[in-house]
C-alpha cells in the first residue's frame, strides 16, 4: 500500500527539475534573486503533483523568465528523463522500504549519522552544482542568437540585382502615357519600400536590403524583363497617395484598408496576415481570448498610427486605453505607465519576437481576424495594376508566394546548414 501511495506524491526527479527554472533564468539573463527560492520551492511542490509538461511553463511564466527556454527544457529531456526514470526508481524503492520499516516500529533515529549524511550530501551538492556551472560558463555560450539569425537572412534564390536608393532618388521624369508605359520605355521599374517593414522589407547584419517583398519585387523584374531600381519610401503614401514621379508602385508588406483605399490604387492581395497582439512572454494567456481581453481592467494596447486598426481596437475593446505609436522602432520604448500589448500582425509580430525574446505573440480566439496585404500603384494607373494582378496570380499558382512565405515569415532556411563532421568525408575522405 505504501508504494502506490507514493505514487501520488512528486517523487524526487520531479523535485529536481525545479533546477531548471533557475538555469532558464541565468540562460536568459532574467533576474531571479535567492529571496525568491522559496517560493518557487513552495510553488514547484503544489504545481508538480500535476504534469510536468504543464508545471515548467507555469513556473517559466510565474517569474517572467521567456517562455522560449520551455523548448530547451523537451530538448533536453531526451538525456534527462532517463536520469529522472533511474532516480524515481529509487525514490520508490527508498519509500517503499522506510514506510515500512517505520509500520511495524524498527526505523531508529540516529542524530549523529543524520547530521553526517547531511554534510555529505551538502558538500556533494555543493561540489555538483559548482562543477556544473563552471563547466556550463565555460563550454556553454548562453548568448542569445535568434536576432542573429533574423540579421543573417539572405534571399532564397538569386533572382537578379538591384540598384537600391537609401536616400531620396532622383525623380522620375513625366510621361504622357501609363506607369506602365514609361517602365518599358526606360526598361526599368522603380520600386518603393518602408525600410521599417520587417520581414518585408529591412536591412540584414550584412548591409543588404532583403525581405519578402524585395525577393518578389525582384522577381517582378526579371519577369518582366527589366531592371530594378529600389527606393526608401515614406508611409505618407499611404494617407497622401503615390506620386508617379517618386516610383511605379510600391512593394513592403502594405496593409488594404478601406480609407487607404480612397487615395491610393491596391493591386489584388497576395498574402493574408493573422490581426494578434504582442505581449510579455507571461501574459500570452491573457490575450488567447477576446472575451479575456474585454473582462480586463485597465489595459494598455500600443496600436500603429492608421485609422483602420484605431478604429478596430475602439470597436473590439471599448474599455481599453489606445496608445497610438507613429513607427514600429517606438513599440519597444519605456513607457510609464507601460503598455500591456501591442496590436499588431502574427506575422510581422513573430520576427519581432526574434529581437525581443521576452516577447511572445497571441492570436485572440475564438474569432481570428485577416488583414490582407497588396502592392500600391502609382497613378492608380489601370494598365500596371492589371499586369501586377496576374503576376500576382501566377506567382501563387506556381508556388513562389508559398515558398516565400516558408523562408521569410515561417523562417525555414533561415539560418545557413553547416556541413557535419563525418566519419566518411574528414577521416577516410571517401569523397
Amino acid at each position: 500500500m505504501i508504494i502506490p501511495a507514493s505514487f501520488n506524491f512528486p517523487h524526487t526527479a520531479k523535485l529536481l527539475s525545479l533546477s531548471f527554472v533557475v538555469f532558464a533564468a541565468w540562460f536568459t539573463g532574467t533576474t531571479l534573486l535567492p529571496a525568491r527560492y522559496p517560493a518557487l520551492a513552495a510553488t514547484g511542490v503544489l504545481v508538480l503533483f500535476g504534469n510536468l509538461n504543464v508545471a515548467i511553463p507555469f513556473l517559466l511564466d510565474m517569474f517572467r523568465i521567456p517562455a522560449d527556454t520551455y523548448q530547451l527544457f523537451l530538448a533536453t529531456g531526451v538525456v534527462n528523463a532517463r536520469f529522472g526514470t533511474l532516480l524515481s526508481a529509487v525514490h520508490t524503492v527508498t519509500m517503499g522500504l522506510l514506510g515500512t520499516c517505520a509500520a511495524v516500529g524498527i526505523v531508529r533515529l540516529d542524530a549523529r549519522k543524520l547530521l553526517r549524511f547531511a554534510a555529505i550530501t551538502a558538500v556533494l551538492a555543493v561540489a555538483t552544482v559548482g562543477s556544473t556551472r563552471v563547466f556550463v560558463s565555460r563550454f556553454v555560450n548562453p548568448a542569445y542568437d535568434k536576432d542573429k539569425v533574423l540579421a543573417g537572412m539572405q534571399a532564397l534564390r538569386d533572382r537578379g540585382r538591384a540598384q537600391v536608393y537609401r536616400t531620396a532618388a532622383p525623380p522620375l521624369t513625366s510621361f504622357s502615357g501609363t506607369v506602365l508605359d514609361r517602365v518599358r520605355s526606360r526598361g526599368t521599374l522603380r520600386v518603393g519600400y518602408f525600410d521599417d517593414s520587417l520581414p518585408y522589407a529591412f536591412t540584414n547584419g550584412s548591409g543588404e536590403l532583403v525581405g519578402f517583398d524585395i525577393e518578389m519585387a525582384l522577381q517582378l523584374a526579371r519577369d518582366l524583363g527589366v531592371k530594378l531600381e529600389l527606393v526608401a519610401a515614406s508611409r505618407r503614401i499611404l494617407e497622401e497617395g503615390l506620386d508617379p514621379s517618386t516610383c511605379d508602385l510600391v512593394m513592403s508588406g502594405a496593409a488594404v484598408t478601406a480609407d487607404r483605399a480612397v487615395q491610393v490604387l491596391f493591386s489584388a492581395p497576395y498574402l493574408d496576415e493573422t490581426l494578434a497582439f504582442l505581449v510579455p512572454d507571461h501574459e500570452r494567456t491573457r490575450f488567447s481570448s477576446w472575451d479575456d481581453i474585454r473582462s480586463a481592467r485597465g489595459l494598455r494596447v500600443g496600436v500603429i498610427r492608421a485609422p483602420y486598426y484605431l478604429q478596430k481596437v475602439d470597436a473590439e475593446l471599448p474599455g481599453v486605453e489606445i496608445v497610438p505609436i507613429e513607427e514600429p522602432a517606438q513599440m519597444f520604448q519605456p513607457r510609464s505607465p507601460p503598455l500591456d500589448a501591442i496590436m499588431l500582425t502574427a506575422e510581422r509580430g513573430s520576427a519581432y519576437t526574434l529581437l525581443h525574446p521576452e516577447y511572445s505573440v497571441a492570436v485572440p480566439k475564438p474569432r481570428v481576424a485577416k488583414v490582407p496585404l497588396a502592392y500600391v500603384i502609382a497613378g492608380r494607373d489601370a494598365a500596371l495594376a492589371s499586369v501586377v494582378n496576374t503576376w500576382i496570380d501566377l506567382k501563387r499558382k506556381d508556388g513562389t508566394i508559398d515558398e516565400l512565405f516558408g523562408h521569410w515569415i515561417l523562417g525555414r532556411d533561415a539560418a545557413r546548414r553547416q556541413r557535419r563532421w563525418s566519419v566518411v568525408d574528414d577521416v577516410l575522405k571517401w569523397r
